[in-house]
C-alpha cells in the first residue's frame, strides 16, 4: 500500500506538500496541487482517516443514535441520513437506543468518546443530562423527529396536526363517534403532541375524549396489543382505535385477529407512521405519513452546517393523511387518498 512518502517522491515534492494537499491547503501552488494528486491517483493512495483525524481535530464522522431500530420509520430515517451523509463526504454510526433513555445516553457517550464530528439524536425522553452536558460543551447537534424542549438545538420533524385533523375528519365523514388513541409516552415530545392533535381535532366536531379512551402504549407493538384489548373490554368499546405509531397499530391489529373480529366491520383502525407493510395487510390500513426521507436528509445538512460553522436551522415538513380501508371507506372516494 502506497504511503505519503511514496506520494511526495512520485510528485517530486515535500511529504509537507501533499499533506497540505490533502488538507486543501490554499497555499499550494496548482502545479504542484496537479502533480500531488496525480500522483494519488497512479499509487491509489488513500490518507489514513485516523491520522488525518488527529491533525484536523475533524473525524467527517455524525453520530445518529435512533429510538428504535426495529421501527420501520426509524430504520428508513436512518437509511436516508447515512445517503446522505455519505453524499457530503461523511460517515455515520448508528446507536440503537431500543426506547430507553440509559441506553440513549450509553450510545450517546460512546460517539463522543469517538470524537464524531457531529451528533444527531431523536430522544428517548425530555430529561437526559448528558444531552444537556453535550449541547453546553459546543458538540454540534440536531434533534430529529423528536426533540428535547429547553435545549437550542434544531430540530427537524414533520408536523402531524393537519393530518391527524384529516384523519377526524375522514372518520367523522364515515359515522364514528367513539374514537380512542393508544399514545406514546408522555415523556417523548411526540407522545404529548400526537394525544393533543388527536383531543383537538376531536373538539373541532364536539367530540370528546375521555380517559378510557386514551390508552397509554410505549411505541412498540406488545403496547399497542395490550391496550387494545382493554379498549375491547369496556361496557362501550370504542368505533376507532387511532394508534400513535405502527408498531402499536400492529399490536391493535393483533388484538382485534384475536377476539375474532374484523376490520372495518367490528372496529376501525388508523395509525400515525405509515409504512410499506401497510398496504399488504388485509384490509389495507389508514394511516399519517411523514416524509421520513426528506426528514433525514434535512436532518444531515443541518448538521453539517453547524459543523461547518453555519446556523444550522430548524425544519417542520408537513405529514399527510393516506385513507385505505381499514376505517370502512373506498380510498378512491376520499380527497388526500393514495392506496
Amino acid at each position: 500500500m502506497a504511503s505519503i512518502k511514496d506520494v511526495a517522491a512520485e510528485a517530486g515534492v515535500s511529504v509537507a506538500t501533499v499533506s497540505r494537499v490533502l488538507n486543501d491547503h490554499p497555499s499550494v501552488s496548482a502545479e504542484a496541487r496537479a502533480r500531488v494528486l496525480a500522483a494519488v491517483k497512479s499509487l491509489g493512495y488513500r490518507p489514513n482517516a485516523v491520522a488525518r483525524s488527529l491533525r484536523t481535530d475533524q473525524t467527517h464522522t455524525l453520530g445518529l443514535v435512533i429510538s428504535d431500530v426495529m421501527n420501520p420509520y426509524f430504520t428508513e430515517l436512518a437509511r436516508s441520513v447515512e445517503e446522505e451523509a455519505r453524499a457530503l463526504g461523511y460517515s455515520v454510526i448508528i446507536g440503537n437506543a431500543d426506547e430507553r433513555p440509559d441506553l440513549q445516553d450509553h450510545h450517546v457517550r460512546n460517539l463522543l468518546d469517538r470524537r464524531i464530528d457531529g451528533l444527531l439524536v431523536s430522544p428517548t425522553d425530555g430529561g437526559s443530562p448528558l444531552m444537556l452536558d453535550a449541547v453546553r460543551a459546543g458538540t454540534p447537534m440536531v434533534f430529529v423527529d423528536r426533540w428535547i424542549p429547553g435545549l437550542d438545538v434544531p430540530v427537524v420533524r414533520a408536523d402531524g396536526r393537519a393530518a391527524v385533523q384529516d384523519l377526524v375528519a375522514h372518520l367523522h365523514g364515515l359515522g364514528h363517534r367513539r374514537l380512542a388513541i393508544i399514545a406514546g409516552p408522555a415523556a417523548t415530545t411526540t407522545g404529548r403532541e400526537r394525544v393533543e392533535a388527536f383531543r383537538e381535532a376531536l373538539a373541532a366536531y364536539g367530540l370528546e375524549l375521555p380517559d378510557v379512551y386514551i390508552g397509554q402504549g410505549d411505541f412498540q407493538a406488545e403496547s399497542g396489543r395490550r391496550v387494545t384489548e382493554g379498549f375491547l373490554d369496556l361496557p362501550e368499546p370504542p368505533e376507532v382505535v387511532f394508534a400513535a405509531d405502527n408498531l402499536m397499530a400492529l399490536g391493535a391489529l393483533d388484538a382485534v385477529r384475536a377476539r375474532g373480529l374484523r376490520i372495518p366491520e367490528d372496529i376501525a383502525l388508523a395509525a400515525f407512521d405509515d409504512i410499506r407493510w401497510f398496504v399488504h395487510t388485509d384490509p389495507p390500513i389508514t394511516a399519517v405519513a411523514q416524509p421520513t426521507g426528506e426528514l433525514g436528509r434535512a436532518a444531515v445538512r443541518a448538521l453539517v452546517d453547524r459543523i461547518e460553522g453555519r446556523p444550522g436551522e430548524s425544519v417542520t415538513l408537513p405529514a399527510r393523511l393516506v385513507v385505505r380501508r381499514s376505517c370502512g371507506a373506498n380510498p378512491t372516494s376520499v380527497q388526500r387518498s393514495t392506496s
